[in-house]
């Protein structure tokens, strides 16, 4: 089963995380199929904080992909941005 989730980059103490598309067996930060955006959290200033590739989930979801709780709440977040 394919799952869209983040996975964590970045440093100690200064997290940066991807939005991907993976194998539910897959590590956390292991392989993945495909990358769909990014999560900064700590963005300040011009900073971008989110940036998702709406089509591409989209096409995931269509084929069966699902979404973590996490992700579900940060595409809420972008629809509401981006309105």
């Amino acid at each position: 089963m394919v799952v869209i989730r983040l996975t964590r980059g970045g440093s100690k103490k200064a997290p940066f995380y991807h939005v991907i598309a993976a194998d539910k067996r897959c590590a956390r930060d292991g392989k993945y199929l495909e990358r769909l955006g990014f999560f900064n959290p700590l963005a300040r200033g011009a900073e971008v904080e989110l940036q998702l590739n709406r089509e591409r989930i989209a096409e995931w979801v269509s084929k069966g992909a699902q979404l973590s709780d996490k992700v579900k709440t940060l595409l809420k977040q972008w629809d509401k941005k981006a309105a």
